[in-house]
């Protein structure tokens, strides 16, 4: 029996990644996976309030899953599902359902930001945090890492394991605590905003030479001459230099940005040159990936299979709790 404490995330298949979401999240998931007992869940069932096509929502599953393994999620280490495949995950949610009221739902951020848009709004959206209560809650997971903006996601589950754990008067679920991740300053996009999907400013954590290249020409720069001084702090190509150049090309690149001598096209080229030595091997390994479907579905079925026997560990706790188990 492992002393290592669960951990469980999920990313929804809605998009590529970029580097942002890398920086921001990816990146942790695959140092975590030697701590923890790491579950990875493709959140096909939450994507549905987003993508409503067949074809696009196929396709969008099988790409995470490669993402999840291009950039080093171990199916050996970590346990790699979708969330569709463990019917626990909709079935906890419906029983959450009936010990939640509105009013509690309303202070989603999901719903609110929607709200504040005047969108109209589904049942879907309205209602995810049991869902995600209910993804959280079945596998008696330890630690959801999330970023700060991202908390309430646990306040809600623990809020709903405790609120259930009093009416049926079992300790039936674990409170997870949140695991904050390390604050990574905001990675900024070509226009110089936070990188953004919504923005349209992002560069793809698998683009090719050519995508990178264009992206970083268009970075929005001053016209001061070559010679003059320049504060690289201001410089939205220097704050990309900081995730990418080694430190002492990058004290190199300070100094010459404040002493002068730097120009736009040459700090440019460089930052393609070391944004293409960190995305090829990742994109190599994508690409490899994509020939070896097999390997892909295994990752997942077996990953289902790993999941769905935890889950269902769970749920019969549930259900005797709850007074519907009669045999």
């Amino acid at each position: 029996m492992s002393s290592k404490k669960t951990l469980l995330s999920g990313v929804k298949p809605t998009g590529r990644p970029h580097i942002g979401n890398y920086f921001g999240a990816l990146r942790q998931f695959v140092d975590l996976q030697d701590d923890y007992q790491a579950m990875y869940m493709v959140a096909d069932y939450h994507a549905l309030n987003f993508i409503q096509n067949k074809e696009e929502l196929n396709q969008s599953i099988l790409d995470l899953t490669i993402d999840y393994l291009a950039l080093g999620l171990d199916p050996q280490k970590s346990i790699i599902f979708k969330q569709s495949d463990v019917s626990e995950h909709t079935e906890l949610a419906w029983i959450f359902d009936t010990i939640t009221t509105m009013p509690y739902l309303m202070r989603a951020h999901a719903y609110k930001d929607a709200e504040a848009k005047d969108k109209e709004i589904s049942v879907g959206t309205f209602n995810y945090p049991m869902l995600m209560a209910g993804d959280i809650l079945l596998y008696d997971v330890d630690v959801v890492p999330v970023g700060q903006d991202q908390k309430q996601h646990v306040e809600y589950a623990r809020d709903t394991a405790q609120k259930f754990n009093f009416i049926f008067k079992e300790e039936v679920f674990k409170l997870p605590e949140s695991k904050i991740m390390p604050e990574v300053a905001v990675v900024p996009g070509t226009d110089g905003q936070k990188m953004s999907k919504s923005y349209g400013n992002t560069i793809g954590l698998f683009a090719t030479l050519d995508e990178i290249t264009k992206a970083v020409m268009s970075i929005p720069t001053d016209s001061k001459p070559i010679t003059e001084s320049r504060n690289p702090d201001e410089d939205n190509v220097f704050k990309l230099h900081k995730l990418f150049a080694k430190q002492d090309e990058l004290l190199v690149l300070r100094e010459r940005y404040q002493k002068g001598g730097m120009g736009h096209k040459e700090s440019k080229e460089m930052l393609i040159k070391n944004i293409e030595a960190f995305i090829a091997p990742l994109r190599e390994k994508r690409e490899q990936l994509t020939h070896d479907m097999d390997f892909v579905l295994d990752v997942l079925k077996d990953g289902g299979k790993r999941a769905k026997v935890k889950a269902e560990r769970k749920m019969e706790q549930v259900r005797n709790s709850i007074g519907v188990k009669l045999y």
